[in-house]
């Protein structure tokens, strides 16, 4: 009889261990991990769930946090300490408050000490504040992208982005840019990507800012009665842009690629994007787009073919153009390979071709076109550019807002 009573009381054990096992919760950063494992696998389904769970984990624990902070503040004696937070922080240590301590080595974890100011209302603000999970709320987005359903994916983004400070990763906010770019250009929302892609630029690249702030200044200081002086970074900032503009324009590709480099990456996707809406669309200021991605793309893959090649130089004494000697350096490096195909390189050179010739300038065009015309790996901007070489015409106008 005792024998079979201990089995069942070791049974009831066994089972109510389970059950335990199984309503502790999961952290929410191992949740959002486990989401990204099933995402990368293609089971979307499991992901959005997993990906929810880290976002009501997170929630659930900064709400518990929160509460354990007030009841702290709440007490008479720490009530009459005031707003410092130091000192609220020694009474929970030495008042065995081992909740609301802990919830405070958990703030300042995550946010730096110095920022709150020795307040304890900002410490509870803060703590607020970090239930909001922008990653999770990134990747519900992404689930929602991959599966076609755009306009919640785009919300989830824009959620995510109004969160973006709580993000401990940097391009975290650019990176939600892009994403929304990519999906309003798809919903053909045009004027709304113009917008975003603008406010990268204007964020991230100081030279063309500079440079179209003093384009703008110059053209108001040559017609205004009385001179004023204009800012030295904005006017060498239009100088070096009109310059480069004037070598790709009357020196050609070779001397504009021995001349200038500019390896500011980040942006090269919002130019080379804008280049292509505004050729697409016939508008003058894709050549200026065109450029910045143009060579910036030449700059990255230049730089990787000297890390491989110390010696590498454009003139190597065969007169053979300066794309023409990258192209062969290209063809040797997979990750080179790989970074054209991610930034529509062979594309980015046939729409600068295009915009060049639309704003009269057709023999640096036809050099251009002549490149892609020997490149197969180029695809269909080879075919389209052999047909450029042999009888150049205006690509038609796309009608777009």
């Amino acid at each position: 009889m005792k024998r079979s009573l201990v089995f069942v009381l070791f049974f009831l054990c066994l089972i109510n261990g389970s059950v335990f096992s199984q309503n502790k919760q999961q952290p929410w950063w191992l949740s959002l991990e486990k989401g990204k494992q099933q995402y990368r696998a293609g089971d979307y389904g499991a992901a959005l769930l997993s990906f929810e769970d880290a976002r009501r984990a997170r929630r659930a624990m900064y709400e518990q946090m929160e509460r354990d902070l007030i009841a702290l503040l709440s007490v008479n004696e720490v009530r009459r300490i005031g707003d410092s937070l130091e000192i609220i922080e020694r009474y929970s240590k030495e008042r065995y408050y081992q909740r609301a301590y802990a919830a405070l080595q958990e703030l300042y974890y995550r946010v730096p000490k110095s920022s709150l100011n020795n307040s304890a209302k900002s410490a509870l603000t803060a703590v607020g504040n970090l239930k909001d999970y922008p990653e999770a709320e990134y990747w519900i987005g992404e689930v929602y992208r991959v599966e076609g359903e755009l306009p919640l994916a785009l919300s989830q983004f824009r959620k995510a982005y109004e969160m973006r400070a709580l993000s401990e990763n940097p391009g975290f906010g650019l990176e939600l840019q892009y994403k929304i770019a990519g999906i309003l250009l798809t919903r053909q929302e045009y004027l709304e990507m113009i917008k975003i892609l603008d406010s990268i630029i204007s964020e991230h690249d100081t030279l063309w800012i500079n440079a179209h702030q003093g384009d703008v200044m110059i053209a108001q200081n040559a017609s205004a009665e009385k001179k004023t002086t204009i800012p030295y970074a904005q006017a060498s900032a239009s100088f070096a842009s009109n310059a480069m503009g004037r070598t790709l324009e009357t020196e050609g590709i070779n001397r504009f690629l021995e001349l200038y480099r500019y390896n500011n990456s980040i942006v090269e996707p919002a130019h080379r994007r804008l280049g292509f809406f505004y050729a697409i669309t016939g508008r003058p200021l894709a050549q200026q787009h065109l450029t910045f991605a143009f060579l910036i793309q030449n700059t990255v893959i230049i730089e990787e073919i000297i890390r491989r090649k110390f010696d590498f130089t454009l003139d190597d004494g065969s007169d053979r153009p300066a794309l023409e000697i990258i192209a062969e350096n290209i063809n040797n490096n997979p990750l080179i390979l790989s970074y054209i195909d991610e930034t529509d390189y062979y594309k980015t050179i046939y729409y600068l071709a295009s915009s060049l010739y639309r704003n009269g300038k057709p023999s640096v065009a036809r050099n251009l076109w002549s490149f892609l015309a020997g490149q197969t790996q180029a695809g269909e901007w080879q075919n389209r550019a052999i047909i450029q070489t042999r009888n150049p015409y205006l690509e038609p106008v796309v009608e777009m807002p």
